[in-house]
């Protein structure tokens, strides 16, 4: 069943979905305010929540280099926010899964 499913597959997946997941927290169910400002949505969402989207298509198609470019997109508002207290200190933690999951592509010979 999970035959062809590798370490660098769950770990670009988990910290995939895992963006996804927090940035709809962030953005929605955000505990510290209670309005959805605009301008933030979309600035995280091409900050954190694409990188996710980008690690998921690098780890089923073609061109594997994906991974670490989602890894470098994310790092710097990742850094930022795993400074913070909270659960969006995780994103630092889905940024350096991006860069567990290429460092193994590239162990395994697929990068």
């Amino acid at each position: 069943m999970m035959r062809g499913l590798r370490t660098f597959h769950i770990a670009g997946a988990v910290s995939g979905i895992g963006s996804m997941l927090l940035w709809c927290i962030l953005i929605f169910f955000n505990p510290y305010t209670d309005t959805v400002n605009a301008d933030a949505a979309r600035n995280t969402f091409l900050m954190l929540f694409l990188p996710g989207v980008i690690a998921l298509i690098s780890l089923f198609g073609p061109w594997k280099p994906l991974m670490l470019i989602a890894f470098l997109w994310s790092v710097l508002p990742s850094l930022y926010l795993a400074g913070t207290p909270g659960i969006f200190a995780l994103f630092g933690v889905t940024s350096a899964g991006y860069l567990i999951a290429y460092l193994l592509m590239k162990r395994n010979g697929k990068g």
